[in-house]
């Protein structure tokens, strides 16, 4: 059996740990030792959750050095340099923190962790990586229907010093790293695109929820017949990142176009608070921290949501449309994916002169009531997502990372 390490992104969201908990899962009903390292909040309570055993990093330099924020990330490099890859102290500390992690582990499983990409090289450990298309560097990015700029900030200077003083060799973009000696695609071909000669394997979507997962009796009593519409915005407030990473306007632009509205809301937050300014919430809204993701969205008409390919991958695999309301770039990505297979819709939020995201209550509504009213959009939600189930998700990865391991 064998020993694995499990990286994700070190940021205080869902999304990556809810793909590649239920991966170690898999692993480890088939007798294999798996250990995370992840010190975000949220994603720790979700490994709790799962049983695993979490490291948190004893990192002694935090990054100090940022690329200036913005939603509009246009590539991996960009993305890494607004995570604090500029700062060479802290590249050093995180990537020889997680080297020592590594020492007694057979391979390397991660989710968007550069440094973690960088460690599992330097130690010599095999690595798989769980990407999306948009972060294969044959794909065009995080923007691909722009051109882009010249002066894109990156690391890859960086990068390239600390990688050329362990002996390893240079690299053009940071997306590369992240292609790993086993590298799967969640989602599928249609979502994911990604050119045939790239040697790589959708896995299609990977779900945090058991088989027998059940939703709260009150669901059936609170929609009373009436269309019922869940709303998640991911994390809502990002804190020191507030307002250019922030979710909460999808929140805020539901509660303000839904009130009124003859339908019944569940908005969750996915272990995150809800905000201040949005209590009281309307009365035909309700609040939740957490419920069953592919339950609630079988049970639901449409979602409102950010665009996290986690919740795009939710609602299509329910059969389920949507209106997406992306945040950042690599949401909108999804959002216009979906959209041209004619499963969802997005609107995107206008950005006002203090950095808050803005949505018209009135547009958002005029919005819902024509996906609720399309009945195409339900038809083309219900043929993709019969699609994505043909794929084996966790299952599958966990049976590639299998054969990997016993390759000669």
């Amino acid at each position: 059996m064998s020993k694995f390490l499990f990286t994700n992104l070190w940021t205080d969201d869902l999304g990556l740990p809810t793909r590649t908990v239920p991966i170690a899962s898999e692993l480890a009903k088939r007798g294999h030792h798996v250990t995370f390292c992840n010190p975000a909040p949220s994603p720790t309570k979700i490994i709790k959750q799962a049983g695993f055993e979490n490291v948190i990093p004893s990192l002694q330099h935090f990054p100090t050095i940022f690329a200036p924020m913005t939603p509009h990330m246009w590539n991996m490099d960009h993305g890494a340099a607004m995570g604090g890859y500029l700062d060479e102290a802290f590249v050093r500390d995180s990537v020889e923190v997680l080297t020592k992690l590594m020492d007694d582990v057979d391979a390397v499983v991660d989710s968007w962790n550069l440094s973690a990409c960088m460690a599992a090289r330097i130690s010599k450990k095999p690595l798989v990586s769980i990407i999306q298309a948009d972060m294969h560097p044959s794909n065009r990015g995080l923007i691909w229907w722009r051109e882009p700029p010249d002066d894109i900030p990156t690391p890859v200077p960086v990068v390239n010093k600390v990688l050329s003083d362990y002996g390893l060799p240079q690299v053009n973009t940071v997306a590369e790293l992240h292609v790993g000696d086993l590298t799967l695609c969640v989602g599928i071909p249609e979502t994911d695109p990604i050119p045939e000669t790239e040697d790589i394997t959708h896995v299609g979507p990977i779900f945090f929820q058991t088989p027998d997962a059940k939703l709260p009796e009150w669901i059936a009593t609170f929609s009373e017949g009436k269309p019922l519409i869940w709303v998640y915005a991911g994390t809502p407030r990002y804190q020191s990142l507030a307002s250019v990473l922030d979710s909460v306007v999808v929140l805020q632009a539901s509660a303000a176009a839904l009130a009124d509205e003859d339908v019944r809301v569940v908005m969750t937050t996915g272990h995150q608070e809800l905000p201040d300014e949005l209590s009281p919430l309307p009365d035909n809204f309700r609040h939740e921290f957490f419920l069953p993701g592919i339950a609630l969205a079988e049970k639901s008409d449409v979602m409102i949501h950010h665009g996290g390919h986690g919740s795009c991958m939710t609602a299509v695999y329910a059969g389920t449309p949507a209106v997406i309301i992306p945040t950042i770039s690599e949401r909108e990505s999804n959002a216009r994916r979906l959209a041209s297979l004619g499963v969802a819709d997005f609107l995107l939020p206008e950005i006002d002169q203090s950095g808050e995201k803005r949505l018209s209550a009135e547009v958002l509504r005029d919005k819902v009531r024509e996906v609720l009213s399309n009945p195409l959009f339900t038809q083309k939600a219900g043929e993709l997502g019969k699609k994505l189930r043909t794929y084996g998700g966790a299952a599958q990865a966990a049976q590639l990372i299998e054969d990997f391991m016993v390759r000669p």
